[in-house]
């Protein structure tokens, strides 16, 4: 029996497949869509992520900009006192170049006593901006005797733009100077096309035959090229990395055209420009061709020639093979690569062309290393700038920051200090590891113009604000003050310099010796402060208490702790040179406390002023008792430890004071002029004796700076409490010019002495005995007329002889306060 065929093999074979296949078909077919569905949201997902990632940075803070720092500017007008010295030295400053046509901005002519100046202009705020203009002066007797310019100036004063003194870097080393597209020079703009990308104004972001011609050239073994346009050089800059891989370069090229997609060419160019790394400076990138202008070149980008603008665009390609210092030959050949570019493609002639291929380098030898002109300045304007600001800001903002520095005030500083403390050093063993500061200062602004507080390399210790040391007697005069105010003294009391012995609270004496070793008993106070004899300052300091004594140097701006011991009368505090310039900063203004300051204002990347440092001035000393203390100051100079001074004039009426401290371990002196307060401390960093006092060692370092500026007198207007009377010296008695102990002084009007000298009583009287006689003659004389005329003698004019004398005793008491109530009627 057949067995039945399954129910299978019913079908043909084919059938059997048919539906399974179609099933595959179809899942395929629908995975693979799905995976091209999901590819294309990936990609466009990753498309949106990059196209952020563009548009992120590209519109917001593109780089970290580091904060730039200047001087003051140079104000001229008519009639101010400017040497040709001071005008020299700033344009060599600012780089300025000696050119007869001074077509160009930074550039100067000179010829006799006049000065034709093409200024480049500056930028202090978004209001206040200087245009270039041409300025033509006249320099007579160190004075402007014309000036003219091609800009109209309502107020007269022309400014040479400020000196750059230093910037505050961001953390990635990166420096760089942003410039506008429209600052920049069209021939460097051509040269770059011509060079990098010829057709950078008809592609969108990509060339295709650029890639082309790379691919070409490179399996061909033609020269070896990329084929990037510029928008995918700032693209391969701004966002990714140099990887070689194919990765990185299909990001660059898709986000070179989502660039092009957002932003006109002009932006692109710009941004370019700017982020180019065109070579290193130290631990610094130099970025953009606004810096590199700077480095290479220490000129602004307009002021470059073509064969310097071609050399700049010629090292973009690689700054290390074709730099200019390192590598000149090869630095050239490129250079004139760059200029035949420009000529084939017609935007540099063949005579421009033969021009600017014939020219040298012109590279300056040794750049800026990033550090300061004025590394101590530049120190105090940071510390007072991190005050106010956070540290990111600083580094990274692009804030601008006028300081108060005056350049060559600075200049002066540092000379006098190097060359008085070399010559110091030579002296003896103990001054070989001597050290030196000084702070300079407009008394009347507060201004901060040159400070000396490190040695020749800045290692973060600025001893203008960090050496805290024993000031000595710079203090005394506060002592003397104090007693001046209280109307118990005036400027001839006199004042016991005999020994002293005084009790502390530990149970021990402490005997306090002058200088010289001597005692010098009842002296006068001018005398005593001009002589800074320590016995007195302590009888005077202790009379009126350490309490007193330091609520004065409050006052006086000292924040300082004090410490609570009497040898403080002398001195045993620490306290910086800056700490003392704020102290006779208020001598020199009749009392008037104004903060010692290092910034005029702080202006945003914006042109906005964020801070602009305004007169913070108050009274911190009556005006009659300071006239009284400068005066006192005054003798210091004039017959005290300050004698050297009346060198540079006795017209000037400086005043100022020696400070020496125990052992002849620290030399100080601090005094003034009219516009200048300064204060120098001369020692060593380990404590050690240097053999000096204030006189010897601190003393010629401040005549050496104030000699080599322009001082004004030391003009001080008498309030209206001061009289200026005959007073007999070391009593401080009312007196008669005619005594030999007389000096004629200032006064309180409040505090007039209420006795007067033996001499001057003497003298009072023969003089009112002489008029008597005199009076008596002339009686004597007309009466006899009238008796020989027959005619009566009236009885008023017969004299009593006796009661003409009590008269004479009685008003003797009352002369003085006549002559005074005189002196006040006119």
């Amino acid at each position: 029996m057949q067995k039945s065929p399954s129910t299978l093999s019913q079908y043909p074979k084919s059938a059997v497949n048919t539906l399974p296949s179609q099933q595959r078909g179809l899942v395929f077919s629908s995975i693979l869509l799905i995976i091209v569905i999901v590819g294309m949201v990936l990609l466009a997902l990753y498309l949106v992520k990059l196209d952020r990632t563009i548009t992120n940075k590209f519109e917001g803070k593109r780089w970290d900009i580091p904060a730039k720092v200047y001087s003051q500017p140079l104000e001229l007008y008519q009639d101010a006192k400017v040497n040709d010295s001071t005008i020299k030295t700033w344009l060599e400053l600012l780089n300025y170049r000696s050119n007869k046509f001074h077509e160009r901005t930074g550039t100067f002519y000179k010829s006799g006593n006049d000065y034709i100046i093409h200024t480049r202009g500056f930028t202090y705020s978004a209001s206040d901006v200087d245009k270039e203009q041409v300025i033509k002066m006249t320099i007579v007797d160190n004075k402007i005797k014309s000036i003219q310019s091609t800009q109209q100036n309502a107020s007269g004063i022309i400014r040479l733009e400020p000196v750059s003194i230093g910037g505050i870097y961001p953390d990635n080393n990166e420096d760089r100077l942003v410039v506008s597209l429209e600052d920049v020079p069209q021939p460097l703009i051509d040269a770059l096309i011509a060079t990098e990308d010829r057709g950078f104004y008809e592609h969108k972001g990509v060339s295709v035959r650029g890639i082309g011609r790379a691919v070409l050239n490179n399996f061909t073994g033609g020269a070896r090229q990329g084929g990037s346009t510029i928008t995918q050089q700032l693209i391969k800059n701004f966002y990714l990395n140099s990887d070689r891989t194919i990765k990185r370069k299909a990001n660059e090229a898709i986000m070179a055209v989502l660039l092009e997609l957002h932003y006109s060419k002009d932006q692109i160019l710009q941004a370019y420009l700017n982020e180019i790394y065109l070579g290193q400076n130290g631990n610094r990138s130099i970025n953009g061709f606004g810096l590199a202008s700077e480095f290479y070149f220490d000129q602004p980008l307009s002021e470059l020639r073509i064969d310097q603008q071609a050399l700049l665009v010629g090292m973009a390609k690689g700054p290390s093979v074709y730099n200019p210092r390192r590598h000149p030959e090869a630095a050239k050949t490129r250079r004139n690569i760059v200029l035949n570019n420009m000529l084939t493609i017609g935007t540099l002639s063949q005579k421009d062309y033969d021009t600017a291929i014939a020219k040298p380098l012109s590279v300056i030898d040794k750049p800026a290393d990033g550090k300061s002109r004025f590394p101590d300045f530049l120190d105090i304007v940071k510390r007072e700038l991190n005050d106010v600001y956070y540290s990111d800001d600083l580094k990274n903002e692009g804030l601008i920051i006028i300081s108060t520095l005056d350049p060559i005030t600075q200049m002066a500083a540092d000379k006098s200090v190097s060359s008085k403390l070399n010559e110091l050093r030579r002296t003896s063993s103990k001054t070989k590891e001597l050290q030196g500061a000084l702070v300079s200062a407009n008394p009347e602004t507060g201004e901060l113009v040159a400070v000396v507080g490190s040695g020749s390399e800045f290692t973060g210790f600025n001893r203008a604000v960090d050496a805290k040391r024993q000031v000595g007697s710079l203090l005394k005069p506060v002592i003397y003050m104090t007693a001046l105010e209280s109307g118990r003294y005036n400027l001839a009391s006199s004042i016991d310099d005999s020994p002293i012995t005084v009790n502390l609270s530990d149970g021990t004496d402490w005997t306090p010796k002058n200088y010289d070793g001597r005692d010098h008993g009842q002296v006068s106070f001018t005398t005593a402060i001009a002589q800074s004899y320590n016995q007195s300052a302590v009888r005077l300091g202790m009379e009126f208490g350490i309490d007193t004594f330091t609520k004065q140097l409050r006052r006086l701006g000292v924040e300082e702790k004090i410490p609570n011991y009497p040898s403080v009368l002398l001195g045993s505090v620490n306290l910086s040179p800056m700490d003392m310039l704020g102290v006779y900063q208020v001598f020199a203004t009749g009392g008037f406390r104004t903060p010692i300051h290092s910034i005029r204002t702080v202006i945003d990347d914006k042109g906005r002023i964020l801070q602009r440092t305004g007169l913070n001035t108050q009274r911190s000393i009556p005006p009659e008792t300071n006239y009284l203390t400068n005066y006192a100051l005054q003798q210091v100079v004039k017959t005290g430890t300050a004698r050297r001074i009346e060198s540079l004039g006795s017209d000037l009426n400086l005043a100022g004071k020696t400070g020496t401290t125990n052992d002849y371990r620290d030399a100080w002196f601090a005094g003034y002029s009219g516009n200048y307060v300064s204060v120098v401390w001369v020692g060593r960093d380990d404590n050690k004796p240097i053999g000096l006092s204030g006189g010897t060692g601190a003393l010629p370092v401040w005549v050496d700076y104030m000699s080599r500026l322009k001082l004004t007198p030391v003009s001080m207007p008498k309030p209206e409490g001061i009289e200026w009377l005959w007073l007999e010296n070391n009593s401080g008695k009312l007196s008669n010019e005619r005594c030999p102990d007389a000096r004629y002084l200032p006064v309180m009007s409040a505090y007039l002495p209420q006795e007067t000298s033996s001499c001057a009583t003497d003298l009072y009287q023969q003089d009112r005995a002489r008029e008597q006689m005199q009076w008596q003659s002339q009686q004597d004389d007309i009466n006899q007329q009238r008796r020989r005329e027959g005619l009566d003698i009236p009885n008023n004019e017969v004299i009593d002889e006796q009661n003409s004398n009590d008269d004479m005793n009685e008003s003797i008491g009352k002369v003085f306060k006549r002559a005074i109530d005189l002196f006040k009627s006119q």
